[in-house]
């Protein structure tokens, strides 16, 4: 299966995704986290560098539980960037 290359939002998406797990991480250990959530600490370690833009929402679920983050504040965090950019070029009405 051949693999399409992301975006840059995708990419960007991706990297704010990791900085909200990194801060909600605050001083747990990665092992700690990622044993809880049931992934590996690779797939953790991935995902908070960014080197996995689009992982895979049963993972994210897992990963939000553990830290406390409803998945809603995750969506709402990595998609801010998007939303604001949209608002301001009028392709989206304001709530």
């Amino acid at each position: 299966m051949v693999r399409l290359p992301l975006s840059a939002a995708e990419i960007e998406r991706g990297e704010r995704l990791g900085a909200l797990l990194r801060r909600a991480r605050a001083e747990r250990t990665m092992l700690e986290v990622a044993l809880d959530a049931g992934v590996s600490p690779e797939t953790l370690r991935k995902i908070e560098s960014g080197r996995v833009a689009t992982p895979a929402f049963p993972t994210i679920a897992a990963i939000a539980e553990v830290l406390g983050l409803s998945l809603d504040a995750v969506w709402a965090e990595i998609t801010l960037t998007e939303t604001l950019e949209l608002r301001r070029w009028g392709q989206l009405r304001p709530l």
